[in-house]
């Protein structure tokens, strides 16, 4: 049996990466179904529970020999997908690799998002490693112009990010009719914390234009104010925004734990998203929701840009006043971008599917080989 390993930001319970893990995997399986599945996780048991049919292995704060002792079982190393190749990050995630290699293990870099790297030590790494790797695909175009620009010299192919084919799972729509205020249209708002991906983010500042922009949605709108956490971190800065809004008694936090697949499914219940983490707006373009991205970093831009959505400067305060003509712009807006948008998704979702195909073929040759 053809056994493969699967490296990520898996089991950190942010539902972005667990989208883009749960896709993977239903990808694999209905391609090879006979494949043994290793994924090497930040909590094990979180990643066992939520993938039942999955191995699952420790790979933080775990020796490097223990490490290699799981590696040399593999007949192939799925390095992604999602945003690990950057500054501090990168080497953490290319130290696993490097040992897998030294395993004589190929590895596939699978629709990987990398940037800001321009640290030496992970932009060495990057170069040595992927160098050796059977393949490397990325998620956008920005990704790959990271990598150019850290003196990576190897093929590098664009597809598409692997959440983009998630399947959508019942969220039970009670929940919303017993939290929200009856008689509203509802807007869903996503936001993050600067973490160590978006470490220039003044969290006043934002938090402040968001309450702005939160305000006004629900008194142009007649709407209540759903805040989506993608990740428990979220969940305090829901709380930040809502603490500064004048309408707070029209909002709501999400609670609870739910599967990538019941989000998705959430977002077919809102007349409007706007949000800053990538998944959110994903899971909203998916659905057919109007959404308007509130970019944090390049890869919020890169997708708003291929999905033909409107894209503001950045999250900024002084951009208020631009921000909410462009929130109003994009309510009156919508009938037409609709149909644009779907069409742009529905190619986006083709491309995503070009990674699994990638991949299969190589899964071919690594058996043929045995």
């Amino acid at each position: 049996m053809t056994r493969v390993g699967v490296l990520g930001s898996y089991g950190g319970c942010n539902l972005g990466d667990e989208a883009i893990l749960t896709s993977i995997l239903a990808d694999l399986r209905a391609r090879r179904p006979d494949v043994d599945v290793l994924v090497f996780s930040r909590e094990p048991e979180h990643t066992a529970d939520a993938h039942p049919d999955v191995e699952v292995a420790p790979w933080e704060g775990v020796s490097r020999d223990r490490t290699a002792a799981e590696l040399q079982r593999l007949d192939l190393m799925i390095l992604g997908g999602g945003g690990i190749l950057y500054d501090t990050e990168a080497r953490r995630y290319l130290r696993v690799v490097r040992t897998a290699q030294e395993q004589r293990v190929p590895v596939f870099g699978y629709a990987l998002g990398a940037g800001p790297l321009t640290e030496e030590i992970d932009c060495s790494m990057a170069r040595d490693v992927l160098a050796q790797a059977v393949e490397v695909t990325v998620r956008d175009e920005e990704s790959k112009v990271a990598l150019e620009e850290a003196g990576v010299t190897c093929r590098v192919s664009v597809t598409a990010d692997p959440a983009l084919l998630l399947a959508p799972e019942e969220f039970d729509a009670g929940l919303l009719r017993d939290s929200l205020p009856a008689g509203r249209r509802v807007v869903g708002m996503s936001v993050r914390e600067p973490g160590r991906a978006a470490q220039h983010l003044d969290a006043d500042g934002y938090h402040q234009l968001l309450a702005h922009v939160g305000d006004f949605l629900v008194h142009r709108l007649d709407a209540a104010l759903l805040f989506v956490p993608m990740e428990r971190s979220d969940i305090r800065h829901a709380h930040a925004v809502l603490s500064r809004m004048t309408a707070a008694e029209h909002c709501r936090v999400l609670h609870g734990e739910y599967r990538p697949g019941q989000i998705l499914d959430l977002m077919k219940h809102l007349d409007l998203a706007v949000g800053m983490r990538l998944h959110f707006l994903m899971f909203a373009a998916l659905a057919g929701v109007p959404l308007l991205a509130l970019p944090y970093a390049g890869k919020v831009f890169d997708f708003a840009q291929r999905i033909g959505a409107p894209v503001p400067r950045g999250v900024v305060r002084e951009a208020a006043g631009p921000l909410l003509a462009q929130v109003d712009r994009l309510w009156d807006e919508r009938p037409q971008r609709l149909e644009e948008t779907a069409s742009r998704v529905a190619a986006l979702k083709q491309r995503a599917t070009e990674t699994g195909r990638r991949l299969g073929a190589q899964l071919e040759r690594t058996k043929v080989a045995a």
